[in-house]
Order: C-alpha cells, then sequence, then structure tokens
C-alpha cells in the first residue's frame, strides 16, 4: 500500500500548499466538538452537502443522541427521523447503526481503545463496516484519531486532474499514495491540507470553474502519469 512514487511531485505538492495555506490560513477543520461527533459527520456527509449534516446533528444534539450509548439504544426508525436533512436518513441510521455495534464488538464501546490500533490494522477493519468506504475511514482515522492518512475526496480528485497531476481514472490508492510518499508523515499536515483543497474546490474549482482569482491559477501544467 502506498507504494506509488514520484518524487518530483514533492516540490510542487508542497508548492501547492504553501499557495493554499497563504490564501485561506489556519482553516481547524473538521467542526466538531469530539472525535464521535466527527465519525458521525463523515457517515452523514456522505452525498450531501455540510450544512444538511450540520442540521442533523443538531437534531442529534438536542435530543441527546450523540454519545455511544445513546446510538446504540435509539431504535433506528427513531434514528432515521432525526438524520431527515441529511438525505438518505434510512440508509444512514443503518450506517451509524453498523458502526456502534462494531466498536461494542471490536473495542467494547472505546474509541480511545479503537484509535490505539495501528493504522493500516484500523483501516482495514472500518473498511470492513457496512457503509463505510475509503473516503469515510480516512476522515475517521485523520479526523477523529489524528491518525497521518491523507484522505481524497472529490474535490481533492478534480483539482489533481485539472492540473494534470492525474488521469481521469486513477483510483483513490494511487491519488493518495502521490501525497503520502511525497509529504512528511504528518497528520496535521494532511488536516490542513485537505481542508485547503477543500475550500478551493467549493470557492474555485468548481463544476463551472473560477479560475481568474483562484490561488493556483499560476500553477504549471503537469504531465499525467
Amino acid at each position: 500500500m502506498w507504494q506509488y512514487v514520484r518524487e518530483a511531485d514533492r516540490d510542487v505538492l508542497m508548492g501547492v500548499y504553501h499557495r493554499l495555506n497563504d490564501f485561506f490560513g489556519d482553516l481547524h477543520w473538521w467542526p466538531a466538538q469530539s472525535p464521535l461527533e466527527v465519525i458521525v459527520g463523515a457517515i452523514l456527509t456522505q452525498n450531501t452537502a455540510w450544512q444538511n449534516v450540520e442540521q442533523a446533528m443538531d437534531n442529534l444534539s438536542s435530543s441527546k443522541l450523540l454519545s455511544i450509548r445513546a446510538l446504540q439504544y435509539v431504535g433506528e426508525e427513531v434514528l432515521a427521523q432525526h438524520l431527515r436533512p441529511s438525505g438518505y436518513y434510512r440508509l444512514k441510521a443503518k450506517r451509524l447503526k453498523a458502526f456502534v455495534r462494531f466498536l461494542r464488538v471490536e473495542y467494547e464501546d472505546s474509541l480511545d481503545k479503537m484509535f490505539a490500533e495501528p493504522l493500516l490494522v484500523l483501516r482495514s477493519k472500518l473498511l470492513s463496516v457496512s457503509g463505510i468506504g475509503e473516503e469515510t475511514a480516512d476522515s475517521i482515522l485523520l479526523y477523529a484519531g489524528g491518525k497521518p492518512v491523507f484522505v481524497v475526496d472529490a474535490y481533492t480528485r478534480r483539482i489533481l486532474s485539472r492540473h494534470g497531476f492525474i488521469g481521469d481514472k486513477t483510483s483513490y490508492t494511487d491519488i493518495q499514495a502521490l501525497f503520502m510518499n511525497n509529504l512528511p508523515v504528518d497528520a496535521m499536515l494532511y488536516n490542513q491540507y485537505h481542508a485547503l483543497l477543500v475550500n478551493t474546490g467549493k470557492h474555485f474549482c468548481r463544476k463551472v470553474s473560477r479560475c481568474d482569482p483562484c490561488p493556483l491559477a499560476a500553477l504549471p501544467e503537469h504531465h499525467k502519469p
């Protein structure tokens, strides 16, 4: 895993980081008060905008359902109704239930025990949980667990593709490796870098791009692998 190496990209990737960091500053991402909130948010944000997730999280918080114990004991249909703003709410209720069952069976309800696992061991286990794919698993590992793993999302893929770092069909694993093999192993760096890419995607690198004001406008075209 993570064996895809292009040494020439190291300086370019750090150059991208510094351009974006100078423009946006420290983004303090992910917006949550606890590791559990990060996990719940990572599951709920699948296929929806973050403002919808915030509404669902507010519903959970106001009903005192933002705890491991509460999520385990609340009925799935009741939970689903609280998740309505996030879309696909019945499916997401099933996924939250699957995660808390996993936490009970594997780690006796303890997030501390879960995050004490080695990175690759825990990543493999998370990917075995129904509804948790690579982006969700890596978001949990990085933002809730402080593990040094780079999160790849649609914004990352779009920005890298438009600047010629990757081809249209480059895999999640190869995109992740591009960062992890060419940057220092540093969870805080990965955290901020991903947040910078998300903000660039939201403000500039949209489906219809706004290139002129983008801090990456002057970035030289790269050669796709």
